[in-house]
């Protein structure tokens, strides 16, 4: 796991373009399941763009806060898991 915002933006812009899962955390014991392809990397967030087949909107974003607070975990297509 990354530990720090630098790191984990680092490690995202050198997947840009790659199938990923997101779950995110969506209230005390809810969590929401996205799958998508990590379009852009911005200096606080990340573009996810979403398969339109799951979900009603097109994009969304996450920072990099979320992943290092763990309230968002990701994982790319060809690998196991990640944080």
């Amino acid at each position: 796991m990354p530990i720090s915002l630098a790191a984990i933006k680092d490690k995202l812009d050198s997947r840009i373009g790659q199938r990923m899962k997101v779950v995110a955390q969506a209230g005390r014991k809810k969590t929401t399941e996205r799958h998508g392809i990590l379009k852009e990397t911005y200096r606080s967030v990340f573009v996810v763009d979403l398969d339109q087949q799951e979900n009603a909107f097109e994009r969304v974003s996450y920072s990099y806060t979320d992943v290092l607070t763990k309230n968002v975990q990701i994982a790319f297509d060809d690998e196991t898991t990640e944080s």
